[in-house]
């Protein structure tokens, strides 16, 4: 959280869900300096059926909050960063639960998640931009190729080296 309040210049609205660690670490790295709201999700009870074992109980309402500032109600919302969640679990197989696609290293998990991210913004196309998200924040002017990704662990391999 304190890394996320040194990379922004202005005023920001968060959303968290009701684990209060979260409200602890937004206060610590920005203080009052944030529109913060909770939003927690209330569930139905789990059906005790063995094909639905796997499956999470219904959303049968919700619940917000807000914890500092003025959040705006309309943008109170975890759907970005569910989505992201699903994005990340269904592109990084080994964040999913019950596979075998894991790393035995966390640092070769940490270069797994730099790869995909890497991948995510600068050589995949959004289908709600028509870019990729590097171009639509203005750091490429056009979408990179696997061979341009992957020449840059040539430059990182041989910064490392000097």
């Amino acid at each position: 959280m304190e890394d996320l309040a040194s990379r922004v210049a202005t005023r920001i609205q968060i959303t968290t869900d009701g684990l209060k660690a979260y409200a602890i670490a937004v206060e610590g790295a920005f203080g009052m300096d944030v529109d913060h709201a909770m939003l927690i999700k209330l569930y139905g009870a789990p059906s005790d059926r063995p094909d639905t074992r796997y499956s999470p109980a219904q959303c049968i309402g919700i619940r917000t909050g807000v914890l500092s500032g003025s959040p705006d109600p309309q943008h109170i919302s975890t759907s970005y960063v569910e989505r992201m969640n699903l994005n990340i679990r269904m592109g990084l197989r080994r964040f999913t639960r019950l596979t075998n696609a894991f790393s035995k290293k966390f640092e070769n998990h940490c270069h797994a998640a730099a790869i995909y991210f890497a991948y995510y913004n600068f050589c995949r196309v959004h289908q709600t931009l028509r870019v990729t998200p590097a171009m639509e924040a203005g750091l490429t002017d056009h979408i990179w190729s696997l061979t341009e990704l992957v020449g840059l662990l040539g430059s990182a391999v041989l910064s490392a080296a000097a």
